[in-house]
């Protein structure tokens, strides 16, 4: 090979190279993000459609659904499904409340098309005894659920990750409910609000959740002030690259408190979540 061959073939594979990183970085560009449609209460229940429709422009494709009135907002299962596969969008999980129209809704929830049914709260317990008898509930739904088709889970708040009697509660769960039933979904702004590790929850526990939600704070004395995505003191770079690594498939936006509205700051954590490599 003479000189001039071997520079050009050195620039094609120089090229190449670059052309190859390019890829990867884009590869690592998170494609498609969630929402949960919590937060925009303030509007769902005025104009469902109307509101899921800015959401999907938003950028949007991906929709969590929360219990009350009606997770499907007055649509048949059949008509929820077309009207947001008409918008490009899947409605992939919903939180619901278990105690009350269970068979219904697990009926209801399958029909549609949905793959997870979640609890989304269950509040501080007295004692692990009680933990524990939550869990074998969580058992109990969980079968049912995943006979339907789909998967049950949990969603924390901090309380499930604050010691008691020496013990974590969310571990307490996750030790005593059964994987073949029960997943989680992990909400980031609550674990690291409780003084929890993610990062290390992740890495010991990650094959148990299959969702996250993403929600900005800053801590001011030990409560909690949520901020719309970037503007608050959240650790995203690390705690996310570790939700990849544990095998997270679903990054679902939650907000509760906005600088000015619930559909503003929407708008604000669409952009974000655009810009976001896992």
């Amino acid at each position: 090979m003479n000189r001039r061959d071997f520079i050009k073939q050195s620039t094609a594979l120089g090229a190449g190279i670059v052309l190859s990183s390019s890829l990867f970085a884009e590869a690592k560009r998170l494609k498609k993000f969630g929402v949960q449609l919590y937060s925009v209460r303030d509007l769902m229940p005025k104009d469902p459609k109307g509101t899921m429709k800015q959401l999907a422009e938003m950028g949007y494709t991906q929709f969590e659904s929360y219990g009350g009135p009606d997770f499907l907002w007055g649509m048949s299962p059949k008509e929820c499904k077309t009207f947001l596969g008409d918008l490009g969008v899947k409605m992939v999980s919903t939180h619901f409340d278990m105690n009350k129209d269970l068979d219904k809704n697990i009926e209801r929830g399958a029909e549609a098309g949905l793959k997870y049914m979640l609890c989304p709260y269950l509040g501080p317990q007295k004692s692990l005894d009680e933990w524990k008898k939550k869990a074998e509930l969580f058992n109990q739904v969980g079968e049912k659920v995943t006979k339907a088709g789909m998967k049950f889970g949990y969603h924390n708040h901090d309380y499930s990750f604050k010691a008691m009697e020496g013990q974590i509660p969310q571990e307490l769960l996750l030790a005593n409910t059964n994987p073949k039933y029960v997943m989680f979904e992990l909400d980031l702004c609550w674990i690291v609000a409780s003084g929890q590790n993610a990062v290390a929850h992740l890495e010991k526990y990650g094959k148990r959740y299959e969702l996250v939600h993403i929600k900005d704070m800053v801590l001011d004395n030990g409560r909690v002030s949520q901020k719309d995505l970037g503007k608050g003191a959240m650790d995203f770079d690390t705690i996310l690259k570790a939700a990849k690594k544990a095998g997270i498939k679903y990054y679902i936006v939650e907000q509760e408190q906005y600088p000015s509205s619930s559909i503003e700051s929407m708008k604000v954590d669409a952009e974000w979540m655009k810009q976001l490599s896992v």
